[in-house]
């Protein structure tokens, strides 16, 4: 059976770990909220440039043929 120092010092160990997981993990996380926060506004300025050409007139009446008709 392990000496129980040898025991706290594994915990210990595993804890040291553990928390360097976390601290890359919320690092991912908080990246990948950056990038979508950034497509979400760019979706959004995209939607608004795509209503604005929707609301505009098609033409701007009949254009004459080119010269070489």
């Amino acid at each position: 059976m392990p000496e129980p120092d040898d025991r706290l010092d594994a915990l210990e160990a595993r804890i040291a770990h553990q928390d360097a997981a976390i601290e890359d993990l919320n690092r991912v996380v908080t990246q990948q909220w950056s990038a979508i926060d950034a497509l979400t506004r760019h979706v959004a300025a995209l939607r608004e440039r795509l209503r604005e050409m929707a609301e505009r007139p098609a033409g701007g009446g009949e254009e004459p043929p080119p010269p070489h008709y």
